[in-house]
């Protein structure tokens, strides 16, 4: 018997780009691979962007328009309102699918390295939004972990780390809510802190579980009361991501 990929689509906004290279940085283009999501299963892209940063010999990708990036980042995009926040500019998709939300009032996006701001600038990525939402991004040159802004943050998304998860990522985004007094955050591979907790107390990925882990994690998480299957999608994409044997720094729950 043989099966069929599926063929990856997303209602969100995918930028058009096209090949670029820097001194650091470096865009390339894929017409065709298979890869699996965050949560979903292997499919088919067409169309695959990569930004690759180059380190003297060594090469890694920082980000690409995969199910994996798109996925992982969607919750926080989908759900943005008011004054949001976009620590790390990436391949600026997250910033700019915020700012075709209606709720969402002003994007201010925060990029440490200008060689990342220059290729966005580049390809033109907010220039291909329609001219209301493209009005909304302003983009600093400045730390994430460190900016505070001009007025308070309704929506904090931070996406600064290269892993997918990592053991000071946690103390990171509590730094980088109180210096903008986000009333809301998304942060890359939430859903991995969450599942770890859960199996290090051999807790149950369900609603009141991770509700408990959210609380006790300080930070007004977007997910657990935004999207109904939260608890299921955080043990798909755990399933595909999490490694058994990482282990974080000493963590308590209440």
């Amino acid at each position: 018997m043989t099966s069929t990929l599926a063929l990856y689509q997303t209602d969100l906004f995918r930028p058009t780009y096209r090949p670029w290279k820097g001194e650091r940085w470096e865009l390339l283009l894929a017409p065709m691979l298979i890869c699996k999501g965050y949560w979903s299963e292997a499919m088919l892209v067409t169309d695959m962007a990569g930004l690759i940063r180059h380190d003297g010999p060594a090469s890694r990708t920082w980000m690409s328009m995969t199910p994996m990036e798109i996925e992982s980042q969607e919750i926080g995009c989908r759900f943005a309102k008011g004054h949001t926040l976009v620590m790390g500019l990436g391949m600026g998709w997250a910033a700019a699918n915020a700012a075709l939300r209606p709720e969402v009032t002003r994007v201010t996006v925060v990029e440490l390295d200008p060689e990342v701001i220059a290729v966005n600038a580049t390809m033109d990525v907010f220039g291909q939004l329609p001219p209301e939402a493209a009005a909304k991004v302003t983009v600093v040159q400045g730390d994430a972990v460190a900016y505070e802004p001009d007025e308070p943050a309704d929506t904090l998304m931070a996406d600064i780390w290269q892993p997918l998860y990592g053991d000071d990522r946690l103390e990171q985004v509590r730094r980088m809510r109180d210096n903008t007094g986000a009333t809301r955050v998304y942060y890359w591979g939430q859903e991995m802190d969450i599942a770890h907790r859960a199996r290090q107390f051999g807790l149950p990925l369900d609603s009141a579980s991770v509700a408990r882990i959210v609380e006790d994690m300080g930070l007004p998480l977007i997910g657990p009361a935004e999207v109904t299957n939260y608890p299921d999608l955080i043990e798909r994409s755990a399933r595909n991501w999490l490694r058994t044997d990482w282990t974080p720094p000493g963590y308590a729950v209440g």
